[in-house]
């Protein structure tokens, strides 16, 4: 394959599949680039919206459509399905039309897609709907400024090689389809959990032609499958409510719907992404993994994640000292403990590209400003090169290989705040050379005292995060 970018989350359809619903009927993907119900719809950042963003932390232009990620390089992508959780929009504001404005200011789906998810009871059928609007432009070749470009669905690995290695694979975006939150399985969302018609949409689920690689098994509100941990802040977690079902563990239901995800009686197994559960429940997953299924060999999946710098939620104190202060020390990061066993899973472990995620409010509130782009990009890329740091310094005093489990998982547009400097996925080739120059600059100066097997290169070092990694986990686990 030729040398492309990879991101094992982001949310290409989230704001056009939103916009569909202004026209009729609603779920159209236009192949008309310019409409804003196209997946392909390219809207860059103005200066308002470069203002807000630094301002409240809201992206209400594109992150990561189609065109975006063309111009960008970035050729595979685990495109996660999201049906829009009706916790943001029965809010502390209710359901009055100033609410839905900000619902829809703070989304950026539109007014009808607002309305519409306030007026449904059935996250699965939305879900599937969602799944479709990817279907209608499989294939289909559409032209940008940079020449005619394509994206395919994918089922497995062999499939995805084909299409990235075939002449036009420079001008073909590989397309694996994921679900944000088990949410999507309720059909009944203000009703009692239904056992019988959750294990069915798992059994639907892997008849899919392009059944999900793996699922976020929580998300931001209560899924009545397992608690999930505190993730919103800033406006959005000012008006709304996620105490139900807060860090509280896995249910009944939830170990039913994981052994059904799991098992392979039914279909291909789906695994199971840690980001969003509480702690309570990541730990009850790993030791359900150790005892249900001792002599399965199941990796560990952190899609869109960040360390916290401590040692275990029940031991929640610091090790590493130099790097942990850098690093938000809130449980919806991943512990230390966490870290090094999705490591010996042979796990993958995306860096969700959030800046509320990846740096304490120290770091962020002392960080250096210029309005020069070259040292805006560089002081910005040192808090997700913290993050590799931390990881790098903890797996290689546990005597592990550090730089197989990391990779790429940005969130973009998933309603968060981007590193400044690298607002969108255009701008991953500049991320991976600022990237680059912590590397070369660490390796250089501290290098030596790792164990000789981390000291890598300073550009395999990204390549690997920013590509391979991804790569060589689907070819062992998209089967």
């Amino acid at each position: 394959m030729n040398h492309f970018y990879a991101d094992i989350h982001c949310h290409p359809s989230l704001k056009p599949y939103g916009k569909s619903f202004d026209g009729s009927p609603a779920g159209q993907n236009n192949n008309n680039r310019r409409d804003q119900n196209s997946i392909w719809f390219y809207d860059s950042a103005n200066l308002f919206e470069r203002a807000l963003q630094l301002v409240a932390g809201i992206a209400k232009f594109t992150q990561a459509d189609c065109t975006t990620l063309a111009y960008g390089n970035v050729r595979l992508v685990c495109a996660s399905l999201y049906p829009l959780e009706r916790g943001f929009l029965d809010n502390k504001l209710g359901t009055t039309a100033p609410a839905d404005l900000v619902d829809n200011f703070i989304t950026g789906v539109g007014q009808q897609r607002v309305n519409y998810i306030q007026s449904i009871n059935n996250y699965f059928e939305d879900l599937k709907n969602e799944y479709q609007y990817y279907k209608q432009l499989d294939g289909a070749l559409i032209n940008t400024a940079s020449g005619d470009f394509t994206y395919r669905l994918v089922s497995n690995y062999n499939e995805l090689e084909n299409y990235l290695s075939a002449p036009t694979g420079d001008n073909t975006i590989a397309v694996v389809i994921t679900i944000e939150g088990m949410h999507a399985l309720d059909p009944d969302i203000a009703g009692a959990p239904n056992e019988t018609v959750f294990l069915d949409n798992v059994k639907a689920l892997k008849q899919w032609q392009h059944a999900p690689f793996f699922v976020t098994f929580a998300h931001h509100f209560y899924n009545k499958l397992c608690g999930h941990a505190r993730s919103l802040k800033g406006i959005v977690g000012s008006v709304t409510n996620q105490e139900q079902g807060l860090d509280t563990g896995i249910t009944d239901l939830g170990y039913k719907v994981l052994a059904a995800l799991l098992g392979r009686d039914n279909g291909k197994r789906i695994y199971i992404d840690i980001k969003h559960m509480s702690a309570l429940s990541r730990k009850q997953y790993m030791e359900l993994l150790a005892r249900a299924y001792p002599r399965e060999h199941i990796p560990l999946i952190a899609s869109h994640a960040a360390a916290n710098g401590l040692r275990s939620m029940d031991e929640p104190v610091a090790d590493l000292k130099d790097t942990a202060f850098k690093l938000l020390q809130e449980d919806i990061n991943l512990y230390d403990n966490e870290i090094i066993a999705i490591a010996r899973s042979g796990g993958l472990m995306g860096f969700q590209l959030d800046e509320r995620r990846v740096a304490s409010k120290a770091v962020l509130q002392n960080i250096k400003h210029s309005l020069f782009l070259n040292k805006i990009r560089h002081y910005r890329s040192e808090l997700l090169w913290n993050q590799v740091r931390h990881i790098l310094e903890l797996l290689d005093k546990n005597e592990l290989f550090a730089w197989d489990c990391m990779a790429i998982g940005s969130d973009f547009d998933g309603i968060i705040n981007p590193l400044n400097g690298f607002l969108t996925a255009e701008y991953m080739g500049e991320l991976q050379s600022y990237l680059e120059r912590h590397a070369f600059n660490y390796m250089k100066e501290n290098g030596r005292n790792l164990k000789s097997y981390n000291q890598l290169p300073a550009d395999e070092i990204v390549n690997r995060i920013f590509s391979s990694n991804v790569q060589a986990f689907m070819q062992k686990w998209f089967v």
